[in-house]
């Protein structure tokens, strides 16, 4: 027999770490701290704008390295430590998240948009993973589906967003790096956006679900998804599925008026050839640093004649196209973008074009979407 205070051993170090690390000053600026008194050079490596993400620590007499951070607008953030060359995670740090195939330490400076990132004592909703089939595509894909506080508790029926991710995402994306659910919660606490469902299914046509939720397990690495046979239509054209099975199983208002469809990167350009394709499925559209056709794809129907599905949606109308881009994306997507939005303007299609600062990331993803779900399903 055991003894009984056998039941709860922990790992060995389980006191965890003598240093602070990160430590969210008053001033909006972050100390981060390293105990390494056998290290040479200690940087930071992190995804806000000041300094380009780069702090270079200075090592104390005690052996414990040190930088601190110019002040930070609010936002959550992503940083590992550079450690003579060696790439790490902060070990004083327990909160991590994945992005694609990496892993970095995350922090937040509140007093604005991470506010919402945040939990509060407010009405929860719930988040749930299931799998649909897909006779398309010959196989059960998983997503993820977020109901909000009050479903569930009487017969409504509530209208949908559909939320896709970008190449290297998957269904996690949002909910994990997006914080889907905080922001959805926060704003209906505050009455800021009408009560909804978010759908949120991977994107990856030669991928059920995200890494280590396939029967590949663990065999199966997250990598950037333009090797996973993304440009071949298949998931887009499929796309009618995944709506036909959450209005089968959900409480769900079942028309264009109370639907939506945005998504960042790849996800936006699938958002656009979705809704080209299929102009009476939504009324809302968004686009958030997303991909631009440039012309049309030659291997697949699904992606050619543009100018005419322009006008084809144009003439079947909706309430909302909205586009969004970073002035320094790094693929280089704020003049197509542009242009597509003038060509838009030109056909005389209502269409709201923002550019933001800062380029490609998930600061920017995150702050459009609390623009972008305010809009929507108001009459």
């Amino acid at each position: 027999m055991l003894p009984l205070f056998a039941v709860g051993q922990q790992n060995v170090g389980f006191k965890g770490e003598r240093v602070v690390s990160p430590q969210i000053n008053a001033d909006g600026s972050v100390t981060f701290r390293l105990a390494a008194p056998k290290a040479k050079h200690v940087e930071v490596k992190g995804d806000w704008a000041a300094n380009d993400g780069i702090g270079t620590f200075v090592k104390g007499k005690d052996g414990v390295w040190e930088y601190t951070t110019p002040v930070l607008p609010s936002e959550m953030y992503t940083y590992r430590f550079d450690i003579d060359g060696v790439i790490t995670l902060d070990p004083a740090n327990p909160f991590s998240c994945r992005d694609v195939g990496n892993v970095f330490s995350k922090f937040y400076i509140g007093n604005g948009c991470a506010d919402y990132y945040q939990v509060h004592d407010v009405p929860h909703g719930s988040v749930t993973s299931t799998f649909y089939h897909s006779n398309a595509m010959n196989a059960d894909r998983r997503l993820n589906i977020y109901t909000p506080p009050t479903y569930g508790k009487s017969n409504a029926a509530f209208p949908v967003l559909y939320l896709l991710h970008g190449s290297g995402g998957d269904e996690n994306a949002w909910v994990e790096l997006g914080h889907v659910a905080r922001i959805m919660d926060n704003l209906i606490a505050e009455g800021k956006i009408e009560p909804m469902i978010v759908v949120m299914p991977n994107g990856n046509s030669a991928k059920t679900a995200a890494a280590g939720e396939t029967s590949d397990n663990q065999a199966y690495m997250p990598v950037m998804s333009n090797y996973l046979g993304n440009k071949r239509g298949q998931y887009e054209a499929a796309f009618p599925e995944i709506v036909n099975y959450i209005d089968a199983r959900y409480a769900t208002i079942p028309d264009k008026r109370h639907r939506a469809i945005a998504g960042l990167s790849m996800g936006g350009q699938h958002t656009l050839f979705i809704s080209l394709n299929y102009p009476e499925m939504f009324d809302y559209i968004g686009l958030f640093s997303s991909g631009i056709p440039r012309n049309d794809y030659d291997e697949n129907p699904f992606f050619n004649d543009l100018q005419a599905k322009f006008e084809h949606l144009h003439s079947t109308g909706y309430r909302l196209f909205w586009v969004a881009v970073g002035v320094d994306d790094q693929f280089k997507l704020l003049e197509p973008t542009e242009k597509m939005c003038n060509r838009m303007k030109a056909m005389g299609m209502p269409v709201t074009f923002k550019a933001t600062p800062r380029g490609h990331i998930w600061s920017n993803w995150r702050q459009y979407l609390l623009e972008f779900a305010p809009q929507l399903f108001k009459d």
